[in-house]
């Protein structure tokens, strides 16, 4: 019998006042790219003043996850639209800080 994973990520992303938050469950990837790329693009349509990443709910974050992360923030500077992040595991805040993503990305 396989081990492996059978986690579906979902991620949306719904307006809070001027502030897009962007809800994700589940691992981040690979896998999750396209509904990533969904979110993130319903999130740069609205327009906000800050974009936040919900972390809350995922359960696990891959190297290939942490590149699509960079990604994201790569198009928020582009668009001058900060980046929060919120709901991180302490595991997950250390990884931030160890690949500085934390330089860039406000950790609330």
């Amino acid at each position: 019998m396989n081990a492996q994973s059978t986690s579906t990520f979902v991620a949306d992303c719904r307006m809070d006042g001027d502030t897009a938050v962007l809800e994700m469950i589940g691992e981040i990837n690979g896998q999750a790219d396209a509904a990533l790329d969904r979110a993130y693009g319903a999130a740069e349509a609205a327009a906000p003043a800050r974009i936040v990443l919900d972390f809350g709910r995922v359960e696990y974050i891959n190297s290939t996850g942490i590149a699509l992360i960079v990604g994201l923030l790569a198009r928020a500077r582009a668009a001058h639209v900060p980046l929060s992040a919120v709901g991180l595991s302490d595991h997950y805040r250390e990884i931030f800080t160890i690949t500085r993503l934390s330089d860039f990305i406000d950790i609330e």
